[in-house]
């Protein structure tokens, strides 16, 4: 006999859900009470049983779509049912309509409010997922951690194709993210079985990349590991609570709050929070993947740019809902308009359709042009003000001259940047406010003791900010020798991260192409920045005669907030004067 299986009851109030997954094939026999989809609902994310056992003949929705209460789900044909309902594969989960669940002995009562606590360090992430096949063992390689406040990368180049053979640690494919390329390597050696993702695509941390069949299970040590999908790990937390209204209880062997797998505690630890109104990630300091919120929510938060941790949940035990995050997105905007900007992104402004007028064709922006753009639009609110000036290089340029060529033996290129970098790291030694940041919550002013200096690198992904770190300790032939050796990494995509962080101060060279000046834009949290234009002869009257002199034109960045006009002029004036002559710097340096 078939029966046709339809969407029961999902509480009060509740009609409709999500589709989160399909837990049956047609032709797999399910027992009654099987868990067969695993749905999404406004409060919480359920498994739906089967009312019968038997095997699946037909399945009528798919992942993804909205079902409505009473709509059919799937057919089963119950003369092919199963010995021993309830056995086999069928899992513990409890019927929706079937009213309260019973409990077994071993579990605890459920809270009224339980939120799950922030894991260890190390459960928080779970090994690639691996299928024993044979003797070899088929591992999903997902991607893992970018860094910290990176979620998701573009897809620039796949470094392997299906059938290839790779060592571990072997780099796969290479990854944008907003501020830096990386490779992922392979977390075991093998033959690459089956590729998920294609180039120019959009990845999130936990998304499948490729599978890998390697001989044996991969060792502990090798393999890396990545945060599980946050919808997945989200609903699986609260499934906990809402389907089987218990947090005790062994975690099943796949789930990714499972400790067991991480070698931690045999049972996750939970929080309890005071019924009603609460901060979901800024008090407690739950990550994101365990903040109260269904999947959907946090996908509408990613969507208009909403950090999820920032939300106030007005639901019951504090969960966000919908609305929470729309109220959150408008309340942050009108801020965001009374400071002259949008927070959290670039302002969106209308546009006219311009195919009025002719063909046009749109492309993506690179992760590093969409950062630069938000950056550039928030550092654009800093108040500043250019100086400019020139210095006299003439005698400057004949010493390097002179010594370029020692520098090309240590592996360098003696350049007028790299000489500004050594002169600009003394001048800061005796004008510390322009290595300094402003800090207006706290209405203070951060001095650094470090002399790391940012040089801006033209490459052909955008504008990119190697640092040289501690710039003052170190002579003009080793800072030539790291600027070469950044700017060449630069410009084959294998800078980390890491290599563009922490600068006091910034240096942008046009010099290479051209111009006689310009205003840079502060490198904030910098308060400063120094721009170079093309050197050039003219003629210059001096001792009572002009002379052909070349002339370094300098253009000063400043924030006007900490720094004065006078002070400006003073510090590029020192600038001047060492290019001029210099001995200045063994004097003052």
């Amino acid at each position: 006999m078939s029966t046709e299986v339809k969407l029961p009851e999902l509480g009060e109030n509740i009609s409709t859900g999500d589709l989160l997954k399909v837990l049956v094939k047609v032709g797999d026999k399910i027992a009654k009470d099987q868990a067969i989809l695993e749905l999404e609902t406004d409060k919480a994310a359920v498994e739906v049983p089967s009312p019968v056992g038997g095997t699946v003949t037909q399945v009528l929705v798919k992942e993804g779509q909205k079902l409505k209460v009473g709509q059919a789900v799937l057919s089963i044909d119950e003369n092919g049912a199963s010995p021993g309902a309830g056995t086999g594969s069928a899992q513990a989960s409890t019927p929706v309509a079937a009213g309260k669940p019973e409990r077994s002995a071993e579990k605890r009562p459920a809270p009224s409010v339980a939120i799950p606590m922030q894991p260890a360090k190390e459960t928080q992430r779970q090994p690639q997922a691996a299928q024993s096949v044979g003797a070899r063992t088929a591992l999903e390689v997902r991607l893992p951690e970018l860094g910290e406040n990176i979620s998701s990368g573009d897809l620039l180049k796949m470094l392997v194709k299906v059938g290839d053979t790779v060592k571990e640690n072997q780099a796969l494919l290479e990854i944008e993210t907003d501020k830096a390329t990386v490779e992922i390597p392979a977390p075991a050696g093998g033959v690459v079985k089956s590729i998920a993702v294609k180039e120019g695509q959009k990845l999130k941390v936990g998304e499948l990349l490729l599978t890998v069949e390697a001989a044996g299970a991969p060792s502990s040590a090798a393999a890396p590991v990545s945060e599980a999908p946050e919808d997945a790990r989200a609903g699986e937390s609260m499934r906990g609570i809402a389907a089987t209204g218990s947090t005790g209880g062994e975690p099943s062997a796949g789930s990714p709050m499972s400790l067991e797998a991480a070698g931690e505690l045999a049972e996750p630890r939970w929080e309890h929070v005071p019924e009603g109104y609460i901060a979901a990630g800024s008090v407690t300091g739950i990550p994101p993947s365990e903040v109260p919120a269904a999947p959907s929510v946090r996908r509408l938060a990613r969507e208009i740019g909403v950090d999820i941790t920032e939300v106030r949940g007005t639901g019951p035990g504090g969960r966000i809902t919908q609305q929470d995050v729309k109220d959150h997105s408008r309340k942050r905007a009108i801020e965001g308009a009374a400071r002259g900007r949008m927070a959290g992104g670039v302002i969106a402004v209308h546009l006219p359709d311009f195919t009025r007028w002719g063909a046009v064709e749109r492309k993506p922006m690179t992760g590093i042009r969409r950062k630069t753009a938000e950056h550039m639009q928030e550092a654009w609110t800093i108040p500043h003000v250019t100086n400019h000036d020139r210095a006299d290089i003439t005698n400057l340029e004949a010493l390097r001259k002179q010594f370029s060529k020692q520098v090309e033996v240590a592996g360098g290129k003696l350049t007028m940047t790299a000489i500004a970098v050594k002169i600009v790291a003394s001048a800061l030694k005796s004008f510390p406010q322009f290595a300094a940041s402003l800090d207006l919550a706290k209405q203070e002013i951060v001095y650094k003791e470090y002399v790391h200096i940012g040089v801006a690198a033209d490459t052909e992904r955008g504008l990119l900010v190697p640092v040289i770190r501690d710039a003052d300790k170190k002579n003009i032939i080793q800072i030539a020798v790291e600027l070469s050796q950044l700017a060449e990494r630069a410009r084959a995509r294998k800078l980390g991260m890491e290599e563009m962080e922490g600068s006091v101060f910034t240096i942008t060279n046009l010099g290479g192409i051209g111009g006689t000046s310009f205003t840079p834009v502060i490198n904030s949290p910098e308060v400063a920045i120094l721009g170079m234009s093309r050197a050039s002869w003219e003629p210059v009257f001096v001792d009572g005669k002009f002379e052909p002199r070349l002339l370094l034109p300098l253009s000063l960045s400043y924030d006007h907030r900490l720094i004065d006009g006078a002070d400006a002029a003073r510090f590029l004036r020192w600038l001047c004067d060492a290019f001029q002559q210099p001995f200045l710097l063994s004097l003052q340096g």
